[in-house]
């Protein structure tokens, strides 16, 4: 790959507007859909009426979960509420109408009657014995742990309190036998608040009847063939009757996989006509899929030189109305970046009635290394041990056995070394100003894929793949075509067909995409290469190996004159078969990717506020395939990351009630508020597919440590929970 990298293919067509997002389609007929949302996080729904609704022009119907009945079960994960509600914004009711003003009016005309049940949405309170119980017996349905690369959360020796649906538990050595060899010992709470992705679009999905009895959806998901299977599952119907096309995604972060498709197919096809859901900003807070909040009590011990020697760790998720998955990942990722010998984790998945949670970027990860590097700069401050040196003395070294017991290349100290030697880690420090630093670590999902590669009757290329790009991801498929095939970037072209036509491609999430889907691609790329060179090698009369593809055309090597171009063997020139290359590959472990952040923050005491004034952000990528790109995926999680300590969150009162449900309340960071951010990029090839490391996941799990690392630093009060409360730090 060039070390200039690429521009995005995407980047030019949403710089001048052109790119066509769900909500700019129109189709024929369509009507307009609003929801009617609950108002209570736990109650029965007695009566639903929509008479009002019906007198308002435009509207042609009102739908509620007993005119859809696509369950035998009701429980919070149902497209519309089926005599219950489990949280407060939970859909009971679809207004369908001939404009968007007509449903919205309609919506604000539904009555609704309730029997409001008791309500838990403390996850200490509802883990008590006499707590009301949440769910009822089926969990929460969208849970996509094995998107992210999780595994099972579910320990079934483990006791499970009231409205606990799993635990996760890790052990290894002999925790109490570490602990009382440990010569120092931190402890501590951390408080870690729920937060929404923030993307720019909020969820949208346009669905319509097709003939023969199928259904087709327009909508802007980070997995088509996900929300093919869950429609197909829900309606009944042989896959093959659902027809997915994933639009261009206005921001997912692991938010968008599937959430209003399951409900707009069941109206669609109920009403005969295409209908389109999309929620208002305000809705997208109440109905969409945050992160869970986390509660985790730790306790590590550690010799004076530094050597750790026990950590064991409690950890709660406050899932809302959902069974929950993050407790197993982050157990998995406390034990990723250092050498513990005696390591206990306990993960609790607790249901509140409050929305439903689901993934966020680097799901668990943020949580965990929150906690983890807080307290490891806590003892490196006790021990008067550099804070860097701490975690060199007991990172996890490139060969050495993973807590999954494989075997794999890391670059966990080549990156530590690069941030020693960053000059934002040595510059002298003005009055007031404290510096930080923090790991963070992702395993990496993985999985299969397939492509395809077509050669052009005029030399180009399309690359045939099954999976979403949410963050340029296609260019980078696009040049590792071009550097296998050999033609130039800007004749390759990367199609992302329907579920009806696309090659089996994994959903967009975990930061999995180049690792897996790159290797088909390279190795689809291979194929039609090969297929070329043997239909030319017949028609020059020369050996395959004797042959080169340049300048668009396949030549005898030392006899430039001697070629045909790559075009005319497209359709297999005179007597071959067209080209058309196959890559069919399978990763099937983890390629652990880790990186380090350094941060320089000046507070003023008298007023507790707090300026950062540098930032770095040293990455291993593996084998980088589009530098600029990779920087840019960088410098949006390290801005998600830090957003999670200065002001995001998804506050909720004590009846369950979210008090940020808007913009003006959800404090999003401001370009003002951050400075420029150094990204330095190391290489440690991957052991799997074709070397690379998964990019978009491990920017955003440092920096919330890394920023109170900083301001511990230089003030010396301690930040346990998040967001940072200025008046903490008035002194």
């Amino acid at each position: 790959m060039t070390e200039a990298g690429a521009r995005r293919i995407d980047g030019l067509p949403k710089l001048r507007g052109e790119t066509v997002f769900t909500q700019d389609l129109k189709p024929g007929r369509l009507l307009h859909v609003r929801l009617v949302l609950s108002s209570y996080p736990s109650a029965k729904v007695t009566s639903v009426d929509g008479t009002e609704a019906m007198e308002v022009p435009g509207v042609v119907a009102v739908l509620t979960g007993a005119d859809l009945a696509p369950v035998e079960a009701a429980g919070p994960d149902q497209p519309l509420a089926d005599g219950r509600v489990f949280y407060i914004g939970q859909p009971i009711a679809a207004v369908a109408a001939e404009t968007e003003a007509a449903a919205a009016d309609g919506a604000t005309r539904v009555v609704v009657e309730y029997e409001e049940l008791p309500a838990v949405a403390d996850p200490f309170e509802a883990m008590k014995e006499q707590a009301p119980l949440v769910l009822p017996e089926r969990a929460e349905g969208f849970d996509d742990v094995s998107i992210h690369g999780g595994g099972d959360t579910e320990n079934e020796t483990e006791a499970r309190p009231r409205n606990v649906s799993a635990v996760a538990h890790q052990e290894s050595g002999d925790i109490a036998a570490g602990l009382a060899e440990a010569e120092v010992v931190i402890e501590g709470h951390f408080v870690m608040p729920g937060a929404h992705q923030g993307f720019i679009e909020p969820h949208v999905a346009i669905a319509a009847p097709e003939p023969g009895g199928g259904v087709a959806l327009w909508c802007p998901t980070q997995g088509h063939r996900f929300v093919r299977d869950e429609v197909a599952k829900l309606l009944k119907l042989p896959v093959s009757k659902v027809r997915v096309i994933s639009m261009p995604v206005g921001g997912g972060f692991g938010g968008k996989v599937v959430l209003l498709e399951p409900l707009a197919a069941l109206v669609a096809v109920k009403l005969r006509r295409p209908i389109q859901i999309a929620l208002t900003r305000s809705e997208e807070f109440l109905v969409g899929r945050p992160a869970p909040a986390s509660y985790t009590d730790i306790k590590l011990g550690a010799k004076r030189d530094g050597a750790i020697t026990a950590l064991e760790i409690r950890m709660i998720y406050d899932n809302g109305a959902a069974s929950g998955w993050h407790g197993n990942i982050s157990g998995v990722l406390f034990n990723a970046a250092y050498l513990v010998p005696n390591f206990s984790y306990t993960g609790y998945e607790v249901s509140t009635n409050k929305t439903p949670v689901d993934a966020y970027r680097a799901p668990g990860g943020t949580q965990a290394f929150f906690v983890l590097e807080s307290v490891l700069d806590e003892l490196a401050a006790k021990l008067e041990m550099d804070p860097i040196e701490l975690r060199l003395r007991n990172a996890r070294r490139e060969g050495e056995q993973l807590p999954s017991g494989e075997h794999a290349a890391i670059g966990l100290v080549q990156v530590l070394e690069a941030a020693r030697s960053h000059p934002l880690y040595s510059a002298a420090r003005a009055s007031g100003e404290g510096l930080g630093i923090a790991v963070g670590a992702w395993g990496g999902a993985f999985g299969a894929a397939a492509a395809g590669c077509r050669v052009e009757p005029d030399g180009s290329l399309t690359v045939q793949v099954g999976t979403v790009d949410i963050s340029g991801s296609s260019t980078g498929l696009a040049m590792i075509a071009a550097e296998i095939f050999g033609v130039p970037l800007d004749k390759v072209q990367v199609e992302l067909g329907d579920t009806a036509s696309a090659p089996q491609g994994p959903v967009a999430g975990g930061s999995i995409t180049t690792g897996t889907v790159g290797f088909a691609v390279s190795a689809a790329a291979a194929d039609a290469r090969r297929q070329v060179l043997e239909i030319a090698a017949e028609q020059l009369e020369a050996a395959p190996e004797d042959l080169e593809i340049s300048d668009g055309s396949v030549r005898v090597k030392g006899v430039p004159d001697r070629r045909i171009s790559v075009g005319e063997l497209a359709m297999g020139g005179k007597a071959g078969a067209p080209v058309l290359g196959r890559g069919r590959t399978r990763i099937e472990r983890q390629s652990p990717a880790f990186t380090v952040h350094l941060c320089r923050v000046a507070v003023d005491r008298e007023t507790g506020s707090y300026r950062l004034t540098g930032y770095a952000a040293i990455q291993d990528t593996g084998r980088t395939i589009n530098p600029p790109e990779v920087e840019g995926q960088i410098h949006g999680g390290v801005l998600q990351g830090l957003a999670r300590a200065m002001g995001e969150q998804l506050a909720y009162d004590g009846g369950g009630q979210l008090r940020t449900g808007s913009f003006l309340d959800y404090e999003l960071p401001t370009a003002d508020q951050v400075p420029a951010i150094d990204v330095q990029i190391v290489e440690v090839r991957a052991s799997t597919g074709i070397g690379t490391r998964g990019v978009g996941e491990p920017p955003a799990v440092p920096g919330p440590a890394a920023l109170v690392n900083a301001i511990a630093s230089a003030t010396g009060v301690r930040i346990r929970e998040l967001p940072i409360a200025p008046d903490r730090l008035v002194g």
